[in-house]
């Protein structure tokens, strides 16, 4: 059948108008769902390159020019005019030369840091009440508005970097603070004889209140960073998350050692003692991983300096040079935690280390050196 081609008689103000979203599978997925009502925003500042979010994922959007442009048509308009569309025209309504590529990424919850310097929350903090005046709060809403993340991933990198929502207001929680409140759980568990596997939520958060001034915001919120709750026959009750507390233990002692390095026999005595025999089986080096390097400068023993990936740079170039700085070799297993939280999966991982590291083949195994290009 043939038709008419005919130019809309806005195509002027139209061009420009019209946009084409390559959509990956996953997201396809999603929309062809029947049972949920996806939600996809598109999110950035003036300044900042845009991005795409689901409900717990980000994406990327890239512009890829075509090699033949695209012609953006429908049916004719219901109305006549002086073009006199006939039944079987076309009209035009813009021409798209470029395509916009959707690919995941990994959040950009680094912006919290700067979005919420200054604003800790300390043991020194006067009663927590429902309106300050005096202070220009940064909310849970402003953070949906100005990070690039799903609503999933802000959840969990509030989560992961230790930010209380206090009557709404975001605020980072001091980490001797967090470390000392996690002391405290722990004798608390002990002292109360309560099963870290089923603990009353009220008792404890009492206990926490009643006896070392821990308001119950912060408390319910330490205990659901640490483990997860749940309501049964009216009652909550939490249940410890054995790893993820072990290991801010550790973080809180390895963080006095950013310089001078702590001996690793002294760290697992030291983090072994503060977690109290009950949990001193699951003190595990490996929790660490991510956070320290291995230095040889405390005797002939093996000792530790706190080296966290969290704040090395965000870019992979700037990332990768700085990781050869600090070292000018890495094997594969020591690098990998470093690289965590600039790739989306182990995939992506490997593409970087193939971009920015030289694989060098050793009696010791596989060590990456750098590129000449970082």
């Amino acid at each position: 059948m043939e038709h008419n081609l005919r130019f809309s008689p806005s195509s002027l103000n139209e061009a420009g108008t019209f946009k084409l979203l390559e959509l990956p599978p996953d997201i396809c997925k999603l929309l062809e769902d029947q049972n949920n009502t996806p939600k996809l925003t598109i999110k950035g500042l003036p300044g900042e390159d845009a991005v795409l979010c689901t409900n717990d994922k980000t994406y990327t959007l890239r512009s890829v020019v075509l090699s033949n442009s695209i012609l953006v048509v429908t049916a004719p308009p219901d109305t006549s005019d002086a073009l006199d569309f006939d039944a079987n025209s076309v009209v035009i309504r813009d021409q798209i030369s470029e395509i916009l590529e959707v690919t995941p990424t990994v959040p950009k919850l680094h912006k919290l840091a700067s979005l919420l310097r200054g604003r800790e929350y300390g043991e020194d903090e006067e009663e927590i009440v429902d309106e300050d005046e005096d202070r220009q709060k940064f909310t849970y809403a402003d953070a949906k508005i100005q990070v690039q993340a799903s609503d999933a991933e802000l959840d969990r990198g509030l989560k992961d970097r230790r930010i209380l929502n206090i009557n709404g207001e975001l605020r980072p929680i001091a980490l001797q603070y967090l470390s000392h409140i996690i002391e405290l759980i722990l004798n608390s568990l002990v002292s109360l004889s309560l099963p870290h596997e089923n603990v009353p939520i009220e008792k404890l958060c009492s206990a926490l209140y009643e006896q070392h001034d821990v308001p119950r915001v912060v408390s319910t919120q330490i205990l659901l960073w640490f483990g997860s709750i749940n309501d049964h026959e009216g009652q909550s009750h939490w249940k410890m998350d054995v790893n993820s507390v072990i290991k801010e233990a550790g973080l809180s002692i390895l963080r006095n050692h950013k310089r001078d390095p702590i001996r690793t026999s002294d760290l697992l005595t030291a983090w072994q003692a503060m977690v109290g025999d009950t949990f001193a089986n699951a003190v595990d080096l490996k929790l660490l991983a991510g956070n320290y390097l291995v230095s040889s400068r405390s005797g002939d023993a093996e000792a530790l300096l706190y080296f966290p990936a969290s704040e090395l740079p965000l870019d992979p170039t700037a990332r990768f040079a700085e990781l050869f700085l600090t070292r000018n070799r890495w094997k594969g297993e020591d690098i990998a935690p470093f690289l965590s939280d600039v790739a989306v999966d182990s995939k992506e991982r490997d593409k970087l280390l193939l971009k920015y590291a030289r694989a060098v083949t050793s009696p010791q195994g596989i060590w990456y050196t750098a590129r000449t290009t970082v």
